[in-house]
């Protein structure tokens, strides 16, 4: 494999693991971080400890707090900023981006306010098509892949080209296989509300339900992933795929999630305020539920398992009842309509 320049904006726990991909893959890797600790301790020590704890970083990366100097000569930067930050992070690299460096992205969530997907944040910020932007999604845990636990993702791009030339960056034989996706769409789409379900399938367990619980809340978080995803206009069989039900699976299981723990900790009753000081770090699927809900208002679109996650978030509504509405809907067919217009386009 020929040896590459590549940048990984920012040195969180994921841009840490898939930095560690790259240079396991041959290629020299720049980490960006503003902490100029951070970069000591991953330049000197070979740890980031806030992050990945006493997992080891591979010589072949050099942490930066410098923007210009991370993208120097960069042939692929990945964007891995929290959602909250992308628009930020990119406007800060736009003027250090040379216009044939790949841009791929690996954040699951939607932008606040526009409640704009990843792809679309980096495509006006980088004054490039959407087309030109790659998204790096599926069943992925940092502390799995640093580790070089077996791992497989997808890279979604409406550019083919593009897509296999991320696919060739991230690739290896060794423990991360990578397949491609023409749907952007449903790759991001997946991503960003899987994550509201993990809340909820910790919510559950917090409980004390079980697996039963947890099973249909996953199936029916499933579904409701692909009404939005198809009313936005993605391909309903992305969501049995790799970024739909494959990266939903891993989410509301593992220990790994954040967003399983944060909900498994308002099942106990701690209040948000501090399930979110004790774990420290970002959990998306709380913000994504506040923008899911607006977005299937926005799109017509049924979600109830949002809209009683969205309730036990921002407005009060203990757990407990959130679960009893579930349970007491109106009953209702399981083969539901999924915007029968997007499925005949794509199954043509």
């Amino acid at each position: 494999m020929e040896r590459k320049q590549t940048a990984v904006l920012v040195a969180g726990s994921w841009g840490t693991a898939l930095a560690r991909v790259l240079a396991d893959n041959g290629h020299d890797v720049r980490l960006w971080t503003r902490n100029p600790e951070q970069a000591e301790e991953i330049n000197e020590k070979r740890r980031n400890t806030r992050f990945l704890q006493d997992a080891v970083i591979p010589e072949g990366i050099t942490a930066f707090t410098e923007m210009r100097d991370v993208l120097a000569g960069a042939e692929m930067v990945l964007f891995v900023a929290p959602s909250a930050a992308m628009r930020e992070v990119a406007q800060n690299a736009a003027s250090h981006l040379g216009r044939e460096t790949l841009v791929v992205h690996a954040t699951k969530g939607f932008e606040a306010g526009t409640l704009k997907r990843m792809s679309t944040v980096l495509a006006e910020e980088l004054g490039r098509g959407e087309s030109e932007i790659v998204c790096l999604s599926g069943p992925s845990h940092a502390e799995e892949v640093i580790v070089r636990q077996p791992t497989t993702v997808v890279v979604a791009s409406r550019n083919s080209e593009r897509a296999e030339a991320a696919q060739d960056y991230f690739m290896n034989d060794a423990y991360f296989r990578v397949y491609t996706n023409p749907d952007l769409i449903g790759v991001e789409t997946s991503g960003a509300v899987k994550n509201i379900i993990a809340l909820g399938a910790g919510l559950s367990d917090g409980l004390g339900f079980g697996d039963n619980a947890k099973a249909a809340l996953v199936t029916r978080g499933l579904a409701e992933i692909a009404r939005l995803g198809a009313a936005m206009g993605a391909n309903p069989l992305t969501f049995a795929g790799l970024a739909g039900v494959g990266d939903l699976i891993a989410t509301c299981t593992s220990r790994h999630s954040r967003n399983w723990r944060a909900g498994s900790m308002l099942g106990q009753g701690v209040p948000l305020d501090e399930v979110l000081r004790r774990i420290g770090m970002v959990v998306e699927g709380v913000r994504t539920t506040k923008f899911a809900h607006e977005l299937a208002s926005r799109y017509g679109v049924e979600m109830p398992i949002t809209d009683q996650l969205y309730a036990v978030l921002f407005e009060g509504k203990a757990p407990e009842q959130a679960v009893g509405d579930l349970m007491g809907r109106v009953r209702t067919h399981e083969i539901e309509e999924i915007a029968a217009a997007s499925r005949e386009k794509w199954l043509k």
